[in-house]
């Protein structure tokens, strides 16, 4: 009993020492079961919040196009390589007055009208959602969420003694808008994967730019209206990724096309006729 007391202490303090270097390093602490768990916990919650989040509020044919002809193409990339782990989905929060988009952990993808109706592409919607599946495939979140999260809650959820840690997380999460919120690596990296994942669809690889681009055109990259401030305030840096994502694609050997660029590869006549046309 006493070998079994000691052997049960020393795999604890073993355990809690890689929790502490986990948090320390870099290591993720939840599984891929986890992040799925996480992430249908948070889409319950926006759901039940309609007057906050009104998701796909008669938007069934755009959501259908943009998942088949924009989404999936992104997903089939050899780059995505927990496709068939996570729940991948695309939804849409009709509210003209946001212009953002996010990720859940284990696959859900919200996308608001707001930035729909201000992009100008098929290739830049690409880039976002390439984006938000890079944050997605890389677990930002819950490396973060390791990072940040008190040791004592991580281990309990680690050795299953408290069932319901995920679903604490996950509103804590929620209230706090906490899963918005990226570093500048994070958002650097999934620019990166961004690329890489659109390089086998139709589409210009550069697209995550565009948006960048655009908002630096109109003079609205730092402007403070209500419109792009939940963008401005998750987002670090957007005019100085530009700079990144061209270095990039240049040391890739791609030509450097702006968002006003009329090249095939964007796909401006689709966007409209597609998309754009369905938002009104």
């Amino acid at each position: 009993m006493l070998k079994r007391r000691i052997y049960l202490n020393g795999l604890l303090l073993i355990l809690f020492a890689a929790l502490i270097y986990g948090c320390s390093t870099g290591i993720n602490l939840f599984s891929d079961k986890d992040e799925v768990a996480l992430g249908d916990d948070l889409v319950q919650q926006i759901l039940a919040n309609p007057k906050e989040y009104p998701v796909n509020s008669g938007d069934a044919a755009l959501k259908k196009y943009i998942q088949e002809n924009i989404f999936n193409p992104i997903l089939a990339s050899p780059q995505v390589k927990k496709r068939n782990v996570y729940k991948y989905r695309i939804e849409i929060i009709r509210r003209d007055d946001v212009m953002n988009a996010f990720a859940l952990p284990g696959g859900p993808v919200f996308v608001y009208t707001g930035l729909l109706k201000y992009l100008d592409s098929e290739a830049a919607l690409a880039g976002v959602l390439a984006h938000e599946v890079a944050h997605i495939e890389s677990r930002h979140a819950t490396k973060r969420l390791s990072a940040n999260y008190g040791v004592s809650l991580l281990l309990s959820l680690v050795l299953g003694q408290n069932p319901s840690a995920l679903a604490e997380i996950a509103t804590n999460l929620f209230v706090g808008l906490a899963f918005l919120a990226n570093s500048r690596s994070d958002e650097d990296q999934a620019d990166r994967l961004s690329v890489e994942y659109l390089k086998t669809t139709k589409y210009y690889p550069g697209g995550v730019k565009f948006f960048f681009e655009k908002m630096k055109s109109d003079g609205t990259v730092s402007s403070n209206s209500g419109k792009i401030a939940t963008f401005l305030s998750t987002h670090p840096d957007p005019i100085e990724r530009i700079a990144v994502v061209n270095q990039n694609l240049k040391g890739q050997g791609f030509k450097l096309l702006e968002f006003t660029s009329n090249d095939a590869t964007l796909f401006k006549t689709a966007y409209t006729m597609n998309i754009k046309s369905r938002l009104k």
